[in-house]
């Protein structure tokens, strides 16, 4: 199923432009609830800052810039949560029971990010403009940053780190599709694109400059910010030669194939275990 903008862009979106483009317009109230309707938006999934379509993924620049001003026009508040106290910008998200999500204390999500029904988040951090889709689970002291978008069943493990990205405004935020296994510690940044059902294992840290080697045939075909689907990664490193001398350099290795036959659920763990993988 792909996202299909909404028709509020059209008259959303030349404003947001504008403001964007002369800051000074930020006093004027309009303008202000322009881009506090474009937030509430977001955290109603209304509106992504990246979506899929036949074509692949687009980023919506415009969204993004929103975001950008929103932090300008809101002022500094206090925001208690019984003994607990924050001074932010930014409302925290509420109505988890609504919603249909699980939260556990202390996870937090920001106003401006969207979080689908059937997600449970234990102690985790979601910022806004952040999109994660239904059934995922966001583990114990995982992080999804700003613009992050998460697909349906994903695992995100413990201790993961997903980058976030405001700007540049055209930068591609990270991209975790439908059923992945994210293994604890792994950090993706950078507007990193992991294809579905694609399994991490333990510690893979990936950057648009991290290489991606898939040395599970005869020959090493070599990657570059990108996960094809189901590939099963750990990490690894590779020789490179410095003036200094001949150094390890880290890299992400795909060892190997999800089966489209198995079962999802089971296969996440499966995967990894096939291939001797810590998870």
């Amino acid at each position: 199923m792909f996202y299909e903008p909404s028709m509020m862009n059209d008259t959303l979106r030349p404003i947001i432009e504008k403001a964007w483009e002369n800051r000074s317009l930020l006093n004027e109230n309009p303008i202000r609830q322009a881009i506090r309707d474009v937030i509430e938006m977001l955290d109603k999934g209304e509106v992504r800052v990246a979506f899929p379509g036949k074509a692949g993924w687009t980023v919506n620049e415009w969204v993004k810039k929103a975001v950008i001003l929103y932090f300008p026009i809101q002022e500094m508040e206090t925001i208690e949560v019984g003994p607990f106290e924050f001074h932010d910008k930014i409302a925290l998200k509420k109505n988890y029971k609504k919603l249909g999500i699980r939260v556990v204390p202390h996870a937090i999500a920001r106003y401006g990010s969207y979080i689908s029904q059937g997600v449970i988040m234990m102690p985790s951090y979601i910022n806004i403009g952040a999109y994660v889709d239904e059934g995922t689970m966001v583990d114990t002291w995982a992080t999804v940053g700003s613009c992050a978008q998460i697909g349906r069943n994903v695992h995100l493990s413990g201790g993961v780190g997903i980058g976030g990205v405001l700007e540049p405004v055209q930068a591609a935020p990270v991209i975790i599709e439908d059923n992945c296994f994210i293994g604890s510690r792994s950090i993706i940044v950078e507007g990193v694109h992991i294809e579905k059902e694609a399994v991490l294992g333990a510690n893979v840290v990936i950057t648009k400059s991290t290489k991606v080697l898939d040395v599970s045939g005869e020959e090493t075909i070599t990657y570059n910010g990108l996960i094809p689907a189901r590939s099963v990664v750990i990490p690894g490193s590779y020789t490179k030669k410095f003036p200094a001398g001949d150094y390890q350099v880290p890299c992400a290795l795909i060892i190997g194939k999800r089966k489209e036959s198995t079962d999802l659920k089971t296969s996440l763990n499966n995967a990894l275990r096939e291939h001797n993988v810590a998870f």
